[in-house]
């Protein structure tokens, strides 16, 4: 690129003499600040300083053509060489950067439809926990405690005995109606001998009929007293078995707080059973209610045993949502109201209850419901292959 035909037309440009005096590049650079590029052509034109006067003795002829350098950005003809080759390389490498690029697209969109069909089979909530109809212990009875046999967290059989309370009053008290049961009946008999001896003589004329029967509503006074002594004899022996503690069901006791020496009181709680009969409470959104039935299959993971999988079923859907049976439920009829989705509790029983697992009421579940039970198609190439 050159300057001559701009220096022949402006009048600002560096002459012979002056880059022949002092040296070119620093008034180059001086030059090269005040550049401009003409969009409408492909090269640069430089605004110089004025021109000085000229010195006699030199011609325009004998001005020196400058060749200004390549700035940055310029289009060369190398860089454009470069530009080219990238882009002839870019169409070689194209057909094979589809050809790998396309399987993985098609398994992409593969792998989400199969993940689609299968999820849409199953509603799922990690708003579930495991409940249990748990219960306080306590005794009938008052009295000094002579043994527990149980401890904490241990399982029992129906019929186990948690706690043993001193007996001997009770045993004192059952002695006693029993004596008295037995005096009473002694009574009754002779009363009715008397009657029917009084009956003979009535017959034969040789008593009033009257006598006949106040001795009969003698017996059956003394009747009705051996029923209230046998009563008496009903209430001891039940305090006596009372006396023993024992488990209704099988299942844990937790929280036991009995001790040997410890006077329990009539009432008092001495440990916490809870039952084998557990089940899990979902709480699903009332949205998800749509296709769940009573029966479906429903798969449990608990977050305490991540690694074990447990299966159960529906069991029932309770009709009406928490709010409506909690102890204060929400008025919507009064105030701003804001609508939200609701919970709607479902009872899942689980099917066999894993026996080396302890589990109680409280832990978390996650249940999943299988509310289509035709297979995927996951499932049938999953079977097929």
């Amino acid at each position: 690129m050159t300057l001559q035909a701009e220096l022949d037309r402006d009048e600002s440009r560096f002459d012979y003499s002056e880059l022949r005096s002092e040296p070119a590049w620093p008034r180059l650079a001086t030059a090269n600040r005040a550049l401009s590029v003409d969009a409408g052509t492909e090269f640069v034109r430089a605004r110089m300083p004025a021109r000085q006067p000229e010195p006699h003795n030199e011609s325009p002829a004998q001005r020196r053509v400058i060749d200004l350098p390549w700035r940055h950005g310029d289009n060369r003809p190398e860089q454009d060489d470069r530009r080219q080759s990238r882009r002839a390389g870019l169409l070689r490498r194209g057909p094979l950067a589809f050809a790998l690029v396309l399987p993985l697209v098609l398994a992409t969109a593969v792998g989400g439809y199969l993940y689609w069909d299968y999820s849409g089979r199953f509603q799922s909530t990690d708003d579930a926990f495991i409940a249990a109809r748990n219960f306080s212990i306590a005794p009938k009875v008052s009295g000094y405690i002579t043994a527990v046999p149980v401890t904490d967290n241990q399982h029992v059989a129906a019929g186990d005995v948690i706690a043993r309370i001193d007996d001997r009053d009770y045993r004192v008290a059952l002695d006693q109606a029993k004596a008295q049961l037995a005096h009473d009946q002694s009574l009754l008999q002779q009363s009715k001998t008397n009657l029917s001896r009084y009956q003979y003589l009535v017959q034969r004329n040789a008593i009033a009929q009257q006598q006949a029967d106040d001795q009969g509503f003698l017996v059956a006074q003394n009747e009705s007293t051996v029923a209230f002594d046998q009563a008496r004899v009903n209430a001891a022996q039940l305090d006596l078995d009372h006396t023993t503690i024992s488990a209704a069901e099988p299942g844990r006791v937790v929280s036991l707080t009995a001790g040997v020496g410890q006077y329990a009181q009539a009432g008092t709680a001495l440990t916490i059973f809870v039952p084998d009969e557990i089940w899990v409470t979902a709480n699903f959104k009332e949205t998800q209610l749509d296709a769940m039935r009573t029966g479906q299959a429903v798969t449990l993971a608990i977050d305490a045993y991540p690694e074990r999988a447990i299966r159960g079923h529906i069991a029932s859907v309770q009709p009406g949502s928490g709010t409506a049976f909690s102890l204060l439920p929400a008025q919507n009829a009064t105030g701003n109201y804001v609508k939200i989705v609701q919970r709607v509790p479902v009872k899942i029983v689980i099917d066999a209850p894993p026996a080396d697992l302890p589990l109680g009421p409280g832990m978390s579940v996650v249940p999943t419901v299988r509310i289509d039970a035709t297979p995927s198609l996951y499932e049938r190439l999953r079977a097929w292959l």
